[in-house]
Parts: C-alpha cells; structure tokens; sequence
C-alpha cells in the first residue's frame, strides 16, 4: 500500500475542475485506455491576454492520476501560456506534498496534457521525433523520446526511475534493455557511468550510478535464504478477489443510485459495467479509476478495468 500525503487524499476523494470546460478553446489529449491510463485537459482561454480563465480534467487512471491532474487545473488558473508552461511535473508533485516514486508517472501524464493543450491552443503540432518502430515499451506506447526527456527534465539513473516516472518497463520488461541503453547514453552525456541494478559492481550505488573512486566493499554476509514467493492465484481466485471488491465498492454506488456489475476477467483485462446513476455520470471515470485503484492493491498486479455499456454487454449476452 502506497503512502499517500493529506493533500493527493483530498484532491483524489475531492477533486477540483472534474469535466470538461465550456467553451474550451484548448484541449490536450494524453495516454490511452488501452494503456492503462488517459488523461483530457480543457482550457478556456483569452485570446487577448492568453490567460487561462479556466481549466477542467477527465481523466482514467488511479488515484494519483486525478489528484495530479487536479492539482494541475488549480496551479495554471489565472496564469498566462507561457507562466503555465514553466509547471514541470516535479512542481505538480511538491504542489502535493509529494507522490509515492511509483506514482510520478501519474504528473508526468499531466505536464504533457498541458503542452498539448497549449499547442492545440496555438494551432501547433507537438514535435513528434520518433520515427516508427522507436518504441521502447510497447506494453505502455512509450517512445524514445519521452524516456529520454524524462530522464533530463528529473535527473533519473536507474530503469527503477524511468518506470515510476514512465511506466516504460513496468510490464513485461522485455524493454528494459533499451532502457539501459538510453540511460547508459544520457548518463553518459552527464559524465556519468550507469550500471544495471542487478550488477554488483565496486561502489554501486541505489540509483544505478557508480563511483570509481569508492573503495572495494568488504565482504558481504551470507544472504539469508529467501522466503518462498506467495504461490499464483488460480483465473477462479482472481474473479472471486475481483468479485469480493467490487461488493466491498457496491455500497457506496447504490447510495448514489448507481451500480457496478462484473461481466468479464480476460488476463488484465476487467470488465464491467456501470448501472443506474452511474451511467453516463461526469464522474464516472473517476469511479472507474477508484475500482481499478483497489483491484491493482488487492491483487498486487497491474489491471486494467474497461467499462462495457449496457447496450454492448446485451448484445454480447444475445451472441452467446
């Protein structure tokens, strides 16, 4: 369980500027579902004096997720382009208190919804310098170049750090090489000297960086022996898991009227559909992303959780 500040809690069970805005005039799309995470940002703003009158957010995603993109809406009202463009993904995070490192993703998503927002604004096309097959995480879509901007803008040096910030690497790891490869590079760039994590190299440090000049370790202790893993739930144990928190999420709903309902488990993949008040509620990605959010706590691996409308999940039922 992460540890999450006062301030992520109350823009994440509070949020501010949920939905979109009227009359918008700058919109920034992010992410995608079928990534895990997608974040719309929509401004209002004055062509005269390019001040963001108002800004509002739809996000699906965890609970960072919202909390990010909400903090972000509150930071860049009444600020100009330009000033909004300064807001780095760190100060989205220390506007926060902080974020759990495996969360800094989540601000990460809402720096690039800014600029692209800011660029649609402007009637500009975001550079787009990655030529096709320069994936790096094809689990996640992220490219070469958003892992290499994102090591320089945050100082990173370790494939740990370009996951929590990217996510890139935080599937299958097949990536991980290429990661190290862009790490060896950056670093590099900076004089420094990047080393895997699992190398066991003279003065290593935790960040993956290694000084030359420390001196040799002494000799390590026998590592005690390793606790045997947790054995695999079977698919049967995951639905009744996945089933056990969404009738834990149920009450809540149908206070509100609304309703969740569980109709399929394929691999990450979960879907459901939201009934009653739920449906086509402004709030329902945000309910979407609350589900998730326990599901990925409750199980300990990444799921996605899809909506399936009742119109869809009736004909599915009519083909079986």
């Amino acid at each position: 369980m992460w540890d999450y500040s006062e301030k992520v809690k109350e823009h994440f069970y509070n949020p501010k500027n949920a939905g979109a805005v009227a009359e918008a005039n700058a919109i920034g799309d992010v992410g995608s579902l079928s990534c895990g995470d997608a974040l719309r940002l929509t401004l209002k703003v004055d062509p005269a004096t390019d001040v963001i009158l108002d800004a509002g957010f739809q996000t699906f995603g965890c609970g960072s997720a919202i909390a990010s993109s909400s903090a972000l809406t509150e930071m860049i009202k009444g600020l100009t382009v330009d000033e909004a463009l300064k807001i780095s993904n760190q100060d989205i995070a220390d506007f926060l208190d902080g974020l759990p490192p495996e969360k800094m993703h989540c601000s990460v998503m809402g720096r690039e919804a800014l600029q692209a927002a800011v660029a649609n604004y402007r009637g500009e096309e975001l550079e787009d310098d990655h030529e096709e097959g320069a994936l790096i995480c094809k689990c996640f879509a992220i490219d070469e170049v958003m892992v290499r901007e994102t090591i320089r803008a945050n100082n990173l040096s370790s494939v740990e750090d370009v996951t929590n910030y990217t996510k890139a690497g935080g599937g299958c790891s097949a990536c991980h090489e290429g990661i190290e490869r862009v790490l060896t590079e950056e670093l590099a760039a900076r004089g420094e000297v990047f080393v895997a994590a699992p190398t066991k190299a003279k003065g290593k440090s935790k960040s993956g960086l290694v000084n030359l000049n420390a001196p040799a370790p002494a000799p390590a202790a026998p590592a005690p022996a390793e606790a045997a893993p947790a054995p695999k739930m079977t698919n049967l144990q995951r639905i009744r898991r996945i089933e056990m928190v969404l009738e834990s999420i149920r009450p809540t709903l149908q206070r509100d009227h609304g309703d969740v309902e569980l109709l399929e488990v394929d691999g990450k993949n979960v879907y459901v559909k939201l009934t009653g008040a739920c449906t086509g509620c402004q709030m329902a990605s945000m309910t979407l992303s609350g589900i998730q959010q326990r599901l990925i706590e409750e199980l300990g691996e990444f799921v996605k959780v899809i909506p399936v409308s009742a119109a869809a999940a009736a004909h599915a039922q009519l083909e079986v």
